[in-house]
């Protein structure tokens, strides 16, 4: 297969790695690691907790339990489908060498490394057309798609809390990808705010309220069970959503409220309620009115509303230059609908969806944990490579 120019970019005003304090994503586009017992910002352990994927899970989902301060993403296509486990196998050497240790606090690498490999759905329908993951994302409202950045047969998500470990385990991973064949769809650099619990966003808003609680939840709605091949998977979705900042700030404070369906202050819902508290959907004005709009991103990005089931999000912000700054969005969940269910609810009305334009997305087979007896994808490519 001819190799894909890569597009490469990453944080061009570094100051704003360091000096924005809000920069994750929007509402029910954003992302933090799941809270427990319905305190924001505490999670429940969910198994072990490797930095390298030992275990039966990769680390960088729902571990650390804070999401680290910042990330690489990037997208390949393998030259053919068919070497599928013989280059996961020898990437998945290379993460354990990029990100040594295992054990129940989750031993990562150099600057808090964890390395989360997926596979698209070409090379996961090859394999078995029923597997959770084998589904291509259809197509939403507000895309800018391109032959580049759109889909993708293999997702490499490293996340760190110094910038430069990231990127540099990512070039290094980058260069035995190339030596394998794989050419680079596209790369991304993100940046979130440190410390616990919810952080604010580009807007101003808190982000990853309304997330998996606990280790019931995360079991129920992020993590793919067995027996199977895919069991202690996940299937992510990743989409580059460019915002219009400027435009959304140029509203009021209340108007910006109402777009978002929470307080900017505390992140109380409109609703009622205390910060950082779960929607009451059913909550009227004496006059019949909803407190949070009908419109509101909030509720219209709810799974009670949507009757789907609720993401683990992972969300980072970007920025590109002053024309083309967002939130780099992934999405973690046991099946694809509970993201497209909840995506074409937004396009059929939210008035957040008007200041957000997609401009990449793919969707991707989380793998099973792995380790030196147990390589990357044995359980999907058994014997190969």
């Amino acid at each position: 297969m001819e190799a894909m120019r890569s597009e490469r970019v990453g944080v061009s005003r570094r100051e704003l790695l360091v000096a924005v304090p809000a920069l994750a994503a929007t509402g029910g586009c954003g992302g933090k690691a799941a809270p427990s017992r319905g305190v924001p910002g505490r999670q429940a352990p969910a198994g072990p907790a490797p930095g390298a994927g030992a275990g039966s899970r990769q680390a960088g989902v729902d571990r650390p339990e804070q999401p680290q301060t910042h990330v690489v993403l990037s997208v390949y296509d393998l030259a053919d489908a068919g070497d599928a486990g013989r280059v996961l196998r020898r990437l998945g050497e290379a993460v354990l060498v990029a990100t040594p240790g295992t054990g129940a606090e989750g031993a990562v690498g150099p600057g808090g490394t964890t390395v989360t490999i997926g596979l698209g759905p070409g090379p996961v329908a090859a394999r078995d057309r029923r597997l959770p993951g084998a589904a291509e994302l259809p197509a939403f409202a507000r895309e800018e798609r391109t032959a580049r950045t759109w889909g993708g047969d293999l997702m490499v998500q490293v996340c760190a809390d110094d910038a430069a470990a990231a990127m540099r385990a990512d070039t290094e991973l980058a260069a035995l990808l190339d030596a394998e064949g794989a050419a680079r769809r596209w790369s991304q650099a993100g940046f979130r705010a440190p410390g616990s619990g919810p952080v604010r966003n580009l807007l101003g808003f808190h982000d990853g309220i309304e997330v998996p609680r606990g280790r019931g939840e995360l079991e129920r709605e992020v993590w793919l069970p067995g027996p199977g091949p895919a069991a202690g998977g996940t299937v992510a979705v990743v989409r580059r959503l460019r915002i219009d900042v400027p435009g959304f700030l140029a509203q009021s404070v209340p108007r910006q409220e109402e777009v978002i369906g929470r307080k900017k202050a505390d992140g109380a819902p409109l609703g009622g309620g205390e910060p950082l508290g779960r929607l009451d959907l059913l909550a009227k004005t004496p006059h019949g009115r909803y407190l949070v709009p009908a419109m509101a991103h909030a509720r219209r990005a709810n799974a009670h509303a949507t009757g789907s089931g609720t993401m683990l999000r992972r969300g980072y912000g970007y920025d590109n230059g002053e024309e083309d700054q967002g939130l780099l969005f992934i999405s973690f969940q046991r099946e694809l609908r509970t993201f497209t269910a909840t995506q074409r609810r937004l396009d059929d009305g939210d008035d957040l969806m008007a200041f957000v334009t997609a401009t990449a997305s793919g969707s991707f087979l989380v793998l099973p944990g792995f380790d030196a007896r147990r390589p990357l994808g044995a359980a999907l490519f058994p014997g190969r490579g």
